[in-house]
C-alpha cells in the first residue's frame, strides 16, 4: 500500500525526522543548490517546529514525498522570507495554510518500481484533501516557474497573486490553491484515468491505494527535481 497522511512537528520520532531532513538536504542542497540550512547532512530551518505539519507519501515504510504546512496566521516563509522579492506581498485573513518544502524522490519511486503510478497527481490531491478535512480555506505558496507550470499542468487551477524576482534573477510568483470539491474533482479525475485505483476512495484524508503493475505513468514530476520554490532564500 502507498499511504498519504499528516503529522506534526511534535509528532515526529527521531528516526522519520532524520528521514525527512536527509532527502530534503538531497533535494534542495544537493540537487538544486539552493541556499538552505544544513547541518549533520540534513535541511531544516526556523519553521520546522511546533506550528508545522507535515504531508508524507510512504510506501512499505519508505518516505517518497512530503511537503510542509503551516497556517498562515504564524510565521512563514511567503511574509518572513520572500517579501523582499516581491513589489506588494500580502495575504488574505482568514484560515489559510502555506505549502513549502514540497519533493517527490525520483530515485527511490523507480527503485520501488512506483514509476506507474501518478505520485505527484496523489500528491497535490493530498493537499486538498488535508486541507479541506481540517478546514482550511486555501492554500499559498511561493514557486518557482517550473513549478508553476507543473501545477498547471495537473489541472489544478492554481491562480497568480502576485509575480517577484529572486536573488537570481529569475521569475517566482504567490500562488492560491483552491481546495473547493471542484479542484478536488478534477485531480481525482485524472488520477482516475492514468491509474484506476480500484478500492480507493480518493476525497478521503488520510489516503491509501494498492500497488498496481504493468501501467506507465503519464503525469509525474520531470527527472530534474524542481521542489516548491517556497523552501529556500534563493
Amino acid at each position: 500500500m502507498i499511504e498519504f497522511f499528516d503529522l506534526g512537528y511534535d509528532s515526529l520520532c527521531k528516526e522519520r525526522s532524520t528521514e525527512l531532513f536527509s532527502l530534503r538536504k538531497k533535494t534542495f542542497k544537493d540537487r538544486l543548490n539552493w541556499r538552505v540550512n544544513c547541518e549533520r547532512n540534513m535541511e531544516f530551518d526556523v519553521y520546522d517546529n511546533e506550528n508545522t505539519t507535515y504531508i508524507f507519501g510512504v510506501y512499505k515504510g519508505v518516505i517518497i514525498c512530503s511537503l510542509r504546512f503551516i497556517e498562515t496566521k504564524n510565521p512563514n516563509m511567503i511574509i518572513d522570507t520572500f517579501k523582499p522579492y516581491f513589489n506588494q506581498l500580502h495575504l488574505p485573513e482568514g484560515n489559510y495554510i502555506e505549502a513549502s518544502r514540497l519533493f517527490i524522490d525520483k530515485e527511490r519511486i523507480k527503485t520501488l518500481n512506483l514509476q506507474q503510478h501518478p505520485v505527484s497527481l496523489i500528491l497535490f490531491l493530498s493537499m486538498i484533501n488535508y486541507a479541506r478535512c481540517l478546514g482550511y480555506e486555501g492554500i499559498y505558496a511561493i514557486v518557482s516557474h517550473p513549478m508553476l507550470i507543473i501545477f498547471q499542468r495537473s489541472g489544478w487551477q492554481v491562480s497568480i497573486v502576485e509575480k517577484g524576482l529572486s536573488e537570481k534573477r529569475q521569475n517566482i510568483y504567490l500562488i492560491h490553491m483552491p481546495v473547493d470539491e471542484h479542484n478536488q474533482n478534477i485531480l481525482i479525475n485524472r488520477i482516475n484515468k492514468k491509474s484506476p485505483l480500484l478500492g480507493s476512495t480518493l476525497n478521503a484524508w488520510p489516503l491509501s491505494f494498492r500497488v498496481r503493475k504493468n501501467r506507465p505513468d503519464q503525469f509525474q514530476l520531470d527527472a530534474k527535481s524542481y521542489g516548491m520554490f517556497g523552501i529556500s532564500d534563493t
